[in-house]
């Protein structure tokens, strides 16, 4: 039995410890899901707050031998694009992302204003994506899902999610690619 079954499965019979190890083991991902989505930290503390509270509802009909992750990211990004909705904002941040990219394991004085210009423009570049794409760079790149994953977040055909990543990907070389050489090398990263 995987953790999350054990997790569940002592949940439905009524252990609130078990919850609280739920919540600790997903948090922390979600939550970023959320903000990356949202662009405001309050919003994306309430979609966590609602995302649990929907699983909690939901947990006795769930299938324990699915892992957990995937299905509690449907959650967070519906509530999260419920949320956008309803502000009419799309603009989404993704600092934590960019920062997951371009952090060096040394930054050196002479690349700390290459690094913050590449910083500056990743951000930029990705921003301008359309939400679809955006969000699917979001899942793959800070969150690490698969493309299965993502397609079943997202309700979805894998196709799709691969189509989307091309797009995203393409858009962002063809942002890029006038920058230089260490926007080129971000790029390089996005393709890995």
């Amino acid at each position: 039995m995987n953790q999350d079954a054990e997790l569940v499965s002592r949940i439905q019979e009524g252990d609130s410890q078990a919850f609280a190890a739920l919540y600790d083991r997903y948090k922390r991902r979600l939550f970023r899901t959320a903000l990356a989505i949202t662009d405001d930290q309050g919003a994306a503390e309430e979609v966590l707050q609602d995302c649990f509270l929907k699983a909690y509802r939901s947990l006795s009909r769930i299938d324990c031998s699915a892992p957990l992750g995937p299905w509690l990211h449907r959650i967070v990004v519906n509530l999260s694009y419920n949320w956008v909705v309803k502000r009419r904002s799309w603009f989404v941040s993704v600092e934590e992302m960019i920062d997951r990219l371009v952090a060096a394991p040394q930054v050196w004085p002479e690349h700390a204003y290459e690094r913050k210009e590449l910083h500056r423009r990743l951000h930029e570049a990705i921003n301008s994506l359309k939400i679809h794409h955006r969000l699917v760079v979001i899942l793959f790149y800070l969150q690490g899902f698969s493309l299965t994953e993502i397609a079943y977040v997202l309700e979805c055909p894998v196709g799709t999610v691969k189509s989307r990543l091309h797009h995203a990907r393409k858009t962002l070389k063809k942002e890029l690619a006038s920058e230089g050489a260490v926007l080129r090398e971000a790029y390089h990263l996005l393709s890995l």
